[in-house]
């Protein structure tokens, strides 16, 4: 395939890790050496990675009423944000050993939401920041009934305060003309919603 990596997993070595923060999420870092395009290996690098481990994102669609429910919370992460570190996003949750990615997916629509889902259609798998963030977003798809998403919902032992906001395809699709999405998740997800429905005959 023409869309592949010329080096794979077996051209890095890895001389020394450690563990040097561990806390809700932890911090490793790294001394290694990996090939080079030009030939050759490159000399030992340090680097540092942030692990927090996978996550899974749902978008939640109403194809009959042409509306997308999606979740109202407070990030740490955008603090520094000068309009509100309030962001409007996809369900999401991170994966715990042992599960399933589906299985994340219904967890997380029924903590954060109160709504059940079914089938899962996928959307993309992504790094979310890949120069120093293991993290990987599994993005997935879920019919729901918007009439029935309404409310504040949450794990109250995680801190989680979250309001569920209904909104018609037009106003997500020019949300994204206007560029004030502001997180990948929700970004991507609205666009292949986009893309989904104006492919259709």
């Amino acid at each position: 395939m023409p869309f592949t990596a010329r080096f794979r997993s077996q051209d890095v070595e890895i001389e020394t890790q450690k563990t040097v923060y561990q806390g809700f999420f932890s911090i490793i870092k790294y001394q290694l050496k990996h090939k080079l395009f030009a030939g050759g290996e490159s000399e030992t690098i340090e680097r540092e990675v942030f692990v927090r481990g996978d996550a899974v994102g749902v978008l939640l669609y109403d194809s009959k009423q042409q509306k997308v429910v999606l979740a109202e919370q407070f990030r740490t992460g955008a603090l520094a944000d000068p309009d509100s570190p309030w962001l409007i996003e996809v369900v999401a949750g991170g994966v715990k050993a042992g599960e399933s990615l589906e299985a994340v997916a219904k967890r997380e629509v029924l903590e954060e939401m109160g709504l059940e889902i079914d089938t899962l259609r996928p959307i993309a798998s992504y790094y979310v920041s890949p120069g120093g963030d293991a993290e990987r977003m599994h993005l997935f798809c879920a019919e729901v009934d918007a009439s029935q998403a309404s409310g504040v919902h949450g794990l109250a032992h995680e801190h989680e305060d979250i309001q569920t906001r209904v909104f018609s395809l037009e106003e997500c699709f020019a949300a994204l003309e206007a560029g004030t999405i502001n997180n990948a998740s929700t970004l991507i997800s609205l666009q292949w919603l986009k893309l989904q429905v104006t492919a259709r005959p």
